[in-house]
């Protein structure tokens, strides 16, 4: 498609457009009067109108029925994590028993690398991306010291080559073989959520299961983002947030893939009375029998009002489909790409997009580079009704969500964008 920096394009698109109408099912922050252009769903989602009436219904069950919610509910509090699996299957390419939610994504990641981390003397290293999310960063140290390791010694990081912004596929597995017999684990992010870079999954677990390794992933700007099949590519687990793309409110629940292979294996865990057999948890027995399938991780009972809202969420993922997501993310993440192009044309200004350009590279975050322009070109943008993110030392990360955002917003920022930079020049 030959794309136009005008209104009257963008408005045909988002004519066409047909996901057009999810726009009216969030609620949007107002600026004026009007729906600020949102582009930090990569960090916190907007608000689904239909989370209220799933929070409201846990309220009503707690205060007409009290304890005897867990079990008399619409939806009983004991099995309301169910729910999940079938729609959470499908997001994330997965058998229905391999997926589960509890606690919070490091937490989770943590407990899972209780089961995949097990360093002896000789394999004991991990490899990960350079600047991975730090608190990725802060589990890899405390855990390797945990166990006796220096991090220094113990964490291997596959660095960008000089004078690049992402990293090279080539790289990652050309370490993954010099590391070898060493290897305890991988453990990538499956999105880069700096340059929004996307690794290529299948590729990077066949190399680790090659060596020895297990391989996990920290799916925190995948999920709901990008097409994932984590049952196929043989991840052994992986761990996400769900209040980005999936838009279950700050800080919410977490979700956890655990491939069936491990299921019945003798992997050590942290044990809770939430992942007791579910048939016999209330008899209160001494021994812990895991339930089958990825629950079986979980430890504690789970905080229902806050998995409300996400149940929201995924009910709406699984109306859409992720199939048609991606279809208007592609086409709507390189309108935004074109228009941030014609505006460095016109202002005569050096924008440089670091995310890669290839769309099996990237997803719906487009990570530029504001060479010559300053942190006040960014309060400019949020004055003005556009929520960015700024990342030092000066970048700004742009997520046009298909679910919400439209065609005429990127041509809007495209024009607000230009009238920042002009009145600073």
């Amino acid at each position: 498609m030959t794309f136009q920096n005008n209104l009257q394009f963008a408005q045909q698109l988002d004519a066409q457009d047909e996901l057009k109408n999810y726009r009216q099912q969030f609620i949007f922050p107002q600026h004026n009067g009007k729906d600020v252009i949102y582009f930090t769903g990569n960090s916190l989602g907007l608000q689904p109108k239909s989370a209220k009436n799933y929070v409201d219904e846990v309220m009503n069950d707690w205060a007409n029925l009290a304890v005897e919610g867990h079990f008399y509910a619409d939806k009983p509090w004991w099995d309301y994590h169910e729910r999940f699996a079938e729609p959470l299957s499908k997001i994330m390419g997965t058998k229905p028993s391999e997926v589960s939610v509890m606690n919070t994504l490091t937490i989770n990641l943590h407990l899972l690398m209780v089961s995949f981390y097990r360093p002896t003397t000789t394999r004991y290293k991990i490899i990960c991306e350079e600047k991975a999310f730090p608190s990725d960063q802060y589990m890899f140290q405390s855990q390797v010291n945990h166990h006796g390791f220096k991090p220094e010694e113990a964490i291997v990081e596959i660095k960008r080559r000089e004078g690049e912004h992402n990293i090279r596929i080539e790289d990652i597995l050309a370490k993954i073989e010099e590391v070898g017999d060493e290897l305890a684990l991988v453990l990538f992010g499956g999105v880069n959520y700096y340059t929004g870079q996307v690794f290529d999954m299948k590729t990077i677990t066949e190399a680790g299961h090659k060596v020895g390794a297990y391989v996990g992933f920290d799916l925190a700007h995948a999920a709901g983002n990008i097409k994932l099949e984590l049952h196929d590519w043989n991840v052994d687990f992986a761990a996400w947030c769900s209040y980005k793309y999936m838009n279950s409110g700050p800080g919410n629940a977490s979700g956890i893939f655990v491939h069936e292979k491990h299921h019945h294996s003798n992997l050590p865990r942290f044990a809770g009375w939430w992942g007791h057999n579910k048939e016999r948890r209330f008899k209160m027995e001494p021994s812990f029998d895991p339930v089958h399938g990825a629950d079986g991780w979980q430890v504690s009972n789970l905080p229902i009002l806050s998995l409300a809202p996400y149940l929201a969420s995924v009910e709406l993922f699984a109306e859409v489909g992720m199939d048609k997501l991606i279809t208007k993310r592609n086409q709507i993440t390189a309108y935004l790409e074109f228009i941030l192009h014609e505006i460095d044309k016109e202002v005569n200004s050096t924008f440089e997009i670091i995310t890669p350009s290839n769309q099996e590279e990237r997803a719906c975050q487009l990570s530029v580079f504001l060479h010559g322009e300053g942190r006040s070109l960014f309060e400019y943008l949020m004055s003005n009704g556009v929520i960015t993110d700024w990342r030092e030392p000066n970048v700004i990360r742009l997520a046009p969500v298909p679910l919400y955002t439209s065609y005429e917003d990127m041509y809007n920022f495209g024009q607000i964008l230009k009238q920042g930079i002009l009145l600073k020049g």
